[in-house]
């Protein structure tokens, strides 16, 4: 192999400059992602809601994430004839629903958590089923 007989500085260059390109093709990626979800993209929307709840390549921000993903759930409303983006409405919806349910980044609230459980369910999403159940039964 070549890496094993160059030096350490090397090395390092390499690494840091491998690094270096890889932060900036993520944040390429965000910033497309960022793009198609201010044009309505319902799958950008998606995954911009899921970058900021679990905080992959942002700041975990549930506010920002429940802003997304209520647009998407939105655009379910609007166009529920559309297929293509059906199952990120049903997802953005279940993810609605866990928020109001956990107070996470919206306050906390078992009758709206239960309408967007109700609403993923409606839309095919079997865990949104499960966990409507869950708050009739309470």
């Amino acid at each position: 192999m070549i890496l094993l007989h160059t030096s350490l500085t090397s090395k390092t260059t390499l690494f840091l400059t491998a690094a270096i390109l890889s932060v900036s093709a993520l944040a390429a990626d965000f910033n497309q992602t960022q793009y198609l979800a201010d044009q309505a993209d319902a799958k950008a929307q998606y995954s911009l809601g899921l970058a900021y709840y679990n905080g992959q390549g942002v700041r975990q921000d549930y506010s920002k994430a429940a802003k997304w993903y209520q647009k998407v759930a939105n655009q379910g409303d609007a166009d529920a004839d559309a297929d293509a983006d059906a199952d990120a409405d049903a997802d953005a919806q279940y993810m609605l629903g866990l928020m109001y349910d956990q107070g996470e980044g919206v306050r906390q609230n078992n009758a709206t958590a239960k309408e967007w459980f109700g609403k993923s369910c409606n839309n095919g999403l079997q865990v949104g089923c499960n966990k409507f159940q869950q708050l009739n039964a309470k």
